[in-house]
């Protein structure tokens, strides 16, 4: 392979003739260039440069070779000339730097709401707005967790607890407690190591990990990194080349994977503004103006990642997938009970009611208000034998774990709060966390008078409010006044 100089790079720095660097190797960009699916001003931001730190966060290793031909490739930087130019720290690194090294001990972290705290100020603002951010006025990303506020527990005492045991088995494999942690995209942009800090983290603590179709890392390192007897379930984004998915699926099922979710509700990817506005902060308003004929309105690193996505996805479908794996097939994004029984009838093992983390449809319900009734239509119509219902949004506390199990999910996922605490404190961080939220389970398992899993029945739920939205109405900050980490550019504080 060629060796190329820095020197001779940098002279490919337009739109016409356009190399950048990649871990050490030099690609010609120039024909990817309009075809890239985030658009093409991040990479003429880069153009004759190196790209490696910008491109590590959004894609998995291996998506060079799946995507460029062998003779964009032309040449490679020498090593030495690569380590020996100088990283210039941008004003963002450094903050973050400062912030990392300033953040609270992890034992001063007491609940999963501390780990939030630390990761705002810790993450760069790209990633932060990433993480973070809900549809519209993020009304439903709120509710997730205010819904769980109307249920009330009703504690039994004179029961012998001193024994509490919250393990459980999903989808056939024992697990320490009825968690596990749901599929995220993009983990490096929270961490280096990306979301095999998770992988790690759920193998010591005896959970599950759900495997992301949008993962930083690529899918066989999530599977290589995972310990012996470690489960791993897949999430699948239906690719509208079904040839595409039929290999992702195939591929999960000859690694190991023990469980097929597929999304079903993001056809269309909402409106996520903090990401939005963020992807405009981060532009140059040169380059904006350079490609804006050709390029539409910024949808922020969200849609940038998922043009793939086939809106055509329906229940014919549901036929094809059973066909080509003997995967357990469940439907993640399930929010009515009338989909539920549909599920069902077309011959799922289960569903994940969920939201997508109020990240598609502002108003949708939240997972756990909509789970009683589902699961009274699933035993009305005699469903609800070898059918396994999963709730995630919102979980931040033992006692929503607790409420979960009690009106019939068989598991809960959590997926922000496992981001917050990687990219806060890496793999202890998530230990930490799912350590503090099994504390808190067997505290309120031992008070509730439930020494098992076993032994959490609806009727310890006063669930007489949880349609009512009159006592928590979240307020439109948005409208009202400059809502936190979603704020107009235009006559506020820059993000």
């Amino acid at each position: 392979m060629k060796t190329l100089t820095l020197q001779e790079v940098a002279k490919h720095n337009t739109k016409d003739d356009l190399w950048i660097v990649i871990h050490g190797k030099v690609y010609d960009l120039t024909n990817f260039l309009p075809e890239h699916p985030g658009g093409p001003r991040i990479i003429l931001k880069y153009a004759g440069q190196d790209a490696t730190d910008a491109f590590d966060p959004i894609h998995p290793p291996d998506i060079i070779d799946r995507y460029l031909s062998a003779e964009a490739c032309m040449g490679e930087i020498n090593e030495e000339e690569l380590e020996a130019t100088e990283k210039v720290e941008t004003e963002e690194q450094m903050q973050s730097r400062i912030a990392h090294e300033n953040k609270p001990n992890l034992e001063e972290m007491l609940n999963s709401f501390d780990f939030e705290g630390v990761a705002k100020s810790v993450l760069k603002p790209e990633a932060w707005a990433y993480y973070s951010s809900g549809a519209d006025d993020e009304i439903t990303l709120r509710e997730n967790h205010n819904a769980f506020h109307r249920l009330w527990l009703k504690p039994r005492v004179m029961v012998d607890v001193e024994k509490v045991d919250m393990s459980t088995t999903l989808l056939g494999t024992k697990t320490s407690m009825p968690l596990y942690i749901t599929a995220t995209a993009l983990g490096k942009l929270g961490h280096p190591d990306g979301e095999k800090v998770l992988t790690l983290a759920s193998a010591e603590q005896d959970i599950i990990q759900m495997i992301p179709t949008l993962a930083s890392c690529s899918f066989n390192e999530l599977v290589g990194a995972r310990a012996q007897n470690q489960t791993q379930w897949f999430q699948l984004y239906v690719n509208k080349d079904r040839a595409i998915t039929e290999k992702l699926v195939r591929h999960a099922e000859a690694s190991g994977v023990k469980g097929l979710f597929i999304t079903v509700d993001a056809p269309q990817l909402g409106r996520r503004e903090k990401d939005m506005r963020q992807k405009y902060s981060a532009d140059d308003p040169e380059q904006l103006i350079e490609s804006k004929a050709k390029v539409t309105r910024s949808q922020g690193a969200a849609r940038a990642i998922s043009t793939f996505i086939d809106p055509s996805l329906n229940w014919n479908d549901v036929k094809w997938f059973r066909s080509i794996t003997k995967m357990p097939i469940l439907l993640k994004g399930v929010q009515t009970a009338e989909d539920a029984v549909l599920a069902a009838r077309h011959g799922c093992q289960g569903i994940v009611l969920s939201n997508h983390g109020g990240r598609q449809l502002d108003f949708a319900p939240s997972g756990i208000e909509i789970l009683p009734e589902v699961m009274e239509a699933l035993k009305a119509e005699g469903l609800d034998k070898n059918f396994e219902v999963y709730v995630d949004g919102g979980i931040r506390r033992g006692t929503d774990i607790f409420k979960a199990i009690a009106l019939g999910a068989k598991g809960v996922g959590i997926g922000r709060p496992a981001l917050y605490a990687m990219s806060s404190y890496g793999v202890d961080g998530v230990v930490k966390l799912v350590q503090l939220l099994k504390d808190e389970l067997e505290m309120v398992m031992r008070l509730m008078g439930t020494p098992t899993v076993a032994d959490i029945k609806p009727e310890m739920i006063d669930m007489r409010n949880i349609k009512s939205h009159s006592g928590s109405i979240p307020s439109d900050n948005l409208a009202l006044s400059v809502y936190d980490s979603m704020r107009t550019r235009i006559g506020g504080p820059k993000l």
